[in-house]
């Protein structure tokens, strides 16, 4: 998703981060005050169906975007191939218009070969009026001439058709501008699908310690409303009775994600002493474990990716 909003936001790049919003808040905000929907996805129900609502929705989204997607590229395509006519650099003076016996054809020719061209055009056919070439437009590469040939028509100056396809370039520049609109409009709301979610502030901290103004049942939904992966790796990790506490902790700089490590593994080192161990020494091998020891801690530990353009 954050790969289209660039591509549609190509004439406005500088403000893509800030268009990168999860119902209407930057990424950062919403990860760090998020709180399970319990209207929407009870707790109480088996995790396999928890898990498979959750997919068949991320489907969902998916094929609204490649939809959308696919559409601003046919659009885009169109526009593309109408500038490339170039029927704004030409006029009815470069032409000769209504005769039975003269047309003016347009030849690109590159630039080194601009003397060339002056000094073999009225030889290359019979027909080529003499000394009828004019340059009319130019760009790094070359440059755009016409020349006047006798009865060969291949060519003619129809200003209908130009104000027909400029009109034309007109509607997809507008339909364009109207993707772009939509888009972020969508970006902004979120998905059709989630558009009943609800967004939360969750304190983070003692979890036996309730916020100011909470009642007993909202301090029993945070306590059911436990991000489904962390819940079922601690599970998994640490076992039964559930005892855990799943805090998001974000290093204001990249620098210091080493330090916090080093005080994370002196704090859980005693639940989980080969990883701890293997932190400081990647020789050691932890049986059964598949995976680099370099993403194994004492803790369960989960990355978030928030910066999307990086």
């Amino acid at each position: 998703m954050a790969q289209s909003v660039v591509e549609v936001m190509e004439d406005a790049k500088g403000k893509v981060q800030e268009n990168l919003l999860a119902n209407g808040a930057d990424l950062t905000s919403f990860v760090t005050h998020f709180e399970w929907d319990m209207a929407k996805y009870p707790a109480k129900q088996p995790l396999v169906s928890i898990a498979d609502t959750l997919a068949k929705q991320l489907a969902q989204i998916e094929t609204d975007l490649k939809s959308r997607t696919a559409a601003y590229s046919v659009l885009k395509t169109n526009l593309e191939n109408l500038e490339k006519k170039s029927t704004d650099i030409v006029s009815k003076e470069d032409f000769v218009l209504d005769s039975e016996y003269l047309v003016t054809l347009l030849v690109i020719v590159p630039k080194p070969s601009y003397a060339q061209w002056q000094k073999t055009y009225e030889s290359l056919s019979d027909m080529v009026v003499p000394r009828s070439t004019k340059l009319i437009a130019e760009d790094n590469e070359g440059g755009l001439f016409t020349v006047t040939l006798f009865t060969v028509r291949e060519f003619y100056y129809d200003e209908k058709e130009i104000k027909r396809e400029r009109e034309e370039m007109t509607r997809l520049l507008s339909d364009k501008k109207q993707q772009y609109q939509t888009s972020c409009v969508a970006l902004k709301k979120g998905s059709s699908t989630f558009r009943d979610h609800k967004v939360k502030v969750t304190p983070l901290g003692n979890p036996d310690r309730p916020a100011a103004g909470q009642n007993d049942r909202e301090r029993e939904s945070e306590g059911e409303g436990e991000a489904l992966r962390v819940f079922v790796e601690s599970v998994l990790r640490y076992g039964l009775p559930v005892n855990f506490q799943a805090v998001l902790l974000q290093p204001h700089k990249k620098s210091s994600t080493k330090r916090l490590r080093e005080v994370l593994n002196s704090v859980f080192r005693h639940l989980d002493e080969v990883a701890a161990t293997s932190i400081l020494d990647a020789s050691v091998e932890i049986p059964g474990l598949q995976l680099s020891n370099q993403d194994y801690f004492p803790y369960v530990y989960f990355h978030i990716d928030l910066g999307l353009l990086d």
